[in-house]
């Protein structure tokens, strides 16, 4: 699904939040951009910024200067509805702690924000992507019911489903196994490839990070070539 203009343009952002101990710097200055279908992992030690990244490059959080452009949208004019709009279909993410909806099943974890989004036919939609995940028998299982991997191909599945431009997966193998990490791995690699989406992929992982495109540290929160 790629688009004549890049996902994702981070300019000069920077990001200061308050503490006990007084402002503390978590971005600085930083720079990068996501071209159409291009994966990007972003890696540096715990407490670089990646994860404040994400939330600013998504437009969950507001940097305190700098600009961010979101599927050609700067989101520095819109309000919180409007980023919230360009969002609903178009911008998915992935975190390690999966977020499922602990009342719903898998199939409408998957299906509720297809409809949200308008998408007809939302529950066969959701049925088909878990299929494509390999969880096909466990559409009526709740969270609960599913093992750390079940349950983070369902959020991958809940993700893509409604085939975003651009993909925020935030440590999405950091809660499984060696065994359920491989596999969600060539799931969201392959899965993101097949749909033409973008990916920036925050991760500890020098393996998952090397099979992105591009990689970018944060060291200081200041973003480098890796």
């Amino acid at each position: 699904m790629s688009e004549d203009y890049p996902p994702l343009v981070v300019r000069d952002v920077s990001l200061t939040l308050p503490s006990a101990a007084g402002p503390v710097e978590i971005l600085r200055d930083l720079s990068f951009s996501v071209a159409p279908r291009e994966r990007v992992a972003i890696t540096g030690p715990s407490g670089s910024g990646k994860s404040s990244l994400i939330a600013v490059a998504a437009g969950l959080e507001r940097p305190t200067s700098g600009t961010v452009e979101l599927l050609g949208r700067a989101l520095a004019k819109m309000d919180e509805d409007g980023r919230a709009r360009l969002r609903r279909g178009r911008v998915s993410l992935v975190f390690q702690a999966f977020h499922l909806l602990p009342n719903m099943t898998a199939e409408e974890n998957v299906a509720a924000p297809l409809e949200i989004a308008g998408i007809a036919d939302a529950d066969r939609v959701a049925r088909d992507w878990l299929d494509r995940v390999g969880l096909s028998g466990r559409l009526r299982h709740y969270p609960h019911q599913l093992s750390g991997g079940e349950q983070q191909r369902v959020a991958l599945a809940r993700a893509l489903a409604p085939r975003p431009a651009l993909l925020f997966a935030d440590e999405p193998t950091g809660n499984l196994d060696a065994v359920n990490a491989a596999m969600v791995a060539d799931l969201l690699f392959g899965l993101v490839s097949e749909e033409g989406a973008a990916m920036v992929l925050v991760t500890h992982d020098a393996g998952l990070a090397a099979r992105a495109d591009r990689q970018v540290r944060l060291g200081g929160g200041v973003a480098q070539p890796a």
